[in-house]
C-alpha cells in the first residue's frame, strides 16, 4: 500500500527542472523586494553602518548587485550559480551588519530571529549547488 501511494507521488511529482524554477522564482522574486527598497530609498543606512566598522562606504552599492542584479539573473537563469553566490555572499554580510548578535534570538511568535536571513542564504546555496535546471533564457555551461 505505502509502495503504491509512493509511487503515484514520484510519478506525480518526478519535476525536477520545474522544482529549480520554482526555487529560482521564489528566492529571487522575494528578493527582489529588498532591493526595490534599496532603490527607493538608497543605501545611505548601509553605508553608515559600514563607516561605523571602519570599512568604506561605496561597499553598500554592492546591495544593488546582490538585490537587483543578481536575483534577476536567477529568475531568468542567466548566469544562475554566479548569481546565487553574489546573493549568498550578499545575505552574509547584510546578516553581519544588520543582524549580528540575533544568532539565539527568537521573535514574539517564537521564529527564529534570523529566519527570513536563513531562508534566502540557504536558497541561494542551493541554487549554486543544483544550477538552473531547463527553464532558463541561457543554458549553464557543463565541462564535457
Amino acid at each position: 500500500m505505502f509502495s503504491g501511494i509512493n509511487q503515484l507521488f514520484v510519478r506525480l511529482g518526478d519535476h525536477p527542472d520545474l522544482g529549480k524554477l520554482l526555487l529560482r522564482l521564489t528566492v529571487g522574486g522575494l528578493l527582489l523586494f529588498h532591493g526595490e527598497a534599496k532603490i527607493i530609498h538608497g543605501v545611505g543606512w548601509i553605508a553608515h553602518l559600514l563607516a561605523v566598522r571602519g570599512l568604506p562606504g561605496f561597499i553598500a552599492y554592492g546591495a544593488y548587485i546582490g538585490e537587483v542584479v543578481a536575483p534577476v539573473m536567477v529568475i531568468v537563469g542567466l548566469m544562475t550559480r554566479p548569481a546565487a553566490l553574489i546573493i549568498a555572499i550578499n545575505l552574509v554580510v547584510a546578516t553581519l551588519l544588520v543582524k549580528t548578535g540575533a544568532f539565539w534570538d527568537r521573535t514574539d511568535v517564537g521564529a527564529w530571529a534570523l529566519e527570513t536571513e536563513a531562508f534566502y542564504l540557504l536558497g541561494a546555496l542551493t541554487i549554486l549547488l543544483l544550477g538552473a535546471g531547463k527553464y532558463t533564457l541561457v543554458r549553464d555551461m557543463r565541462l564535457q
